[in-house]
């Protein structure tokens, strides 16, 4: 099975814990929903996990980080 960027991405993102601060060590689809917010407000750090967390807020948002979290699990 050939990954295309977007599952990459995903399969990426499923796995990705915080790397620093109050919630290190936690995956990032499970960080909580004000901190996403705050990051939103703030502004998303830049690189790959900037990405990353942008794509957890759009996901919480439209309440489909189960989809990540399926991923993760699997």
């Amino acid at each position: 099975m050939e990954l295309t960027p977007q599952k990459d991405f995903l399969l990426k993102l499923a796995h990705t814990k915080m790397p620093f601060g109050k919630y290190k060590d936690t995956y990032l689809i499970d960080l909580p929903e004000h901190y996403i917010v705050w990051y939103h407000g703030k502004g998303f750090p830049k690189g790959t996990l900037g990405q990353q967390l942008q794509t957890v807020y759009e996901l919480k948002l439209n309440g489909l980080e189960h989809i990540v979290r399926t991923i993760r699990d699997m």
